[in-house]
């Protein structure tokens, strides 16, 4: 990173939840040239904030890059690209990046749940895994690591990540089918581990300073959450929300996304042979442990 770019700056969204923490983390970085990581939710302050920081010393925003298309991401792309005529950069709009199970799964009706799809999200231009976007500033290389969504990006400048909802200090992420895919999810975390990058910026939430020990202990969860809902269907069969209601201790708001967390498992389960369903899956398929 040069002496000009210096430390990433956050500009934090207005948009605190159960889902988004204290909000969605907006960051900037280049002094002259400057790029933006997720420009947020379509707010008026917060994007003026954006583009007021962008503008200290007398930068401008060349390029606006977008982690993947939640609203909470990806809502204020487009008039945030109106107000500075950046382009917006992204794997591709909010189904892209699907793997052939979700496909179908989306096909028998299920819709996102939890954090919503940003369906009217189209990028101005493609980012594929392993390219590179850089100015005289800066070198950025954007890595495809779904789970969390099928089109899911980070991005990697010097050894520093910036992770997107993949990874996040103080939650796990959710994982909600048709887009997010659980098996996909830890391809993405050993990817990252074995990138060993020196710390994480998550869009929620504080810096990840010890990246290794975060994965595996988000690793360890997973396994340990899959063990439950293993040992719940050995009890008797049941469909993701009962399992879900059977396993957690959560608010009846949350219970929708625990619903596709634990739907999330199950299918990986099924991929791997570990369970079985009554009928095609889809959201109330009920799944047995073989």
């Amino acid at each position: 990173m040069s002496p000009r770019t210096k430390e990433p700056r956050r500009i934090l969204a207005p948009n605190p939840s159960a889902l988004t923490g204290a909000g969605t983390n907006s960051f900037l970085i280049g002094r002259d040239d400057v790029a933006v990581i997720d420009p947020g939710p379509d707010d008026d302050a917060h994007l003026g904030a954006i583009v007021a920081a962008a503008k200290e010393g007398g930068g401008r925003i060349t390029h606006i890059l977008v982690t993947h298309a939640h609203r909470d991401h990806s809502a204020g792309a487009a008039r945030l690209a109106a107000m500075t005529g950046a382009p917006v950069m992204a794997f591709g709009d909010a189904v892209s990046g699907r793997s052939a199970v979700m496909e179908r799964l989306a096909a028998t009706g299920m819709v996102a749940g939890g954090e919503g799809l940003d369906l009217g999200f189209r990028p101005d231009i493609l980012l594929r895994d392993e390219e590179t976007v850089e100015t005289e500033e800066w070198q950025i290389r954007a890595l495809h690591l779904p789970g969390h969504c099928g089109g899911h990006l980070c991005f990697l400048l010097d050894d520093t990540l910036f992770c997107g909802d993949i990874v996040m200090a103080w939650s796990s992420t959710l994982i909600s089918p048709p887009d997010g895919d659980l098996i996909d999810y830890f391809r993405s975390l050993e990817r990252i581990s074995a990138l060993a990058p020196a710390r994480l910026l998550p869009a929620h939430g504080d810096p990840v300073t010890a990246p290794i020990d975060r994965i595996a202990e988000l690793v360890a969860h997973r396994q340990a959450r899959t063990a439950q809902i293993l040992a719940a269907l050995r009890e008797r069969p049941g469909n993701a929300q009962a399992l879900a209601r059977r396993i957690y201790d959560v608010s009846p708001g949350l219970l929708p996304a625990a619903t596709r967390n634990v739907l999330s498992h199950l299918l990986a389960l099924t991929t791997l042979g570990a369970v079985k369903t009554h009928g095609e899956i889809a959201a109330e398929t009920t799944f047995e442990a073989l």
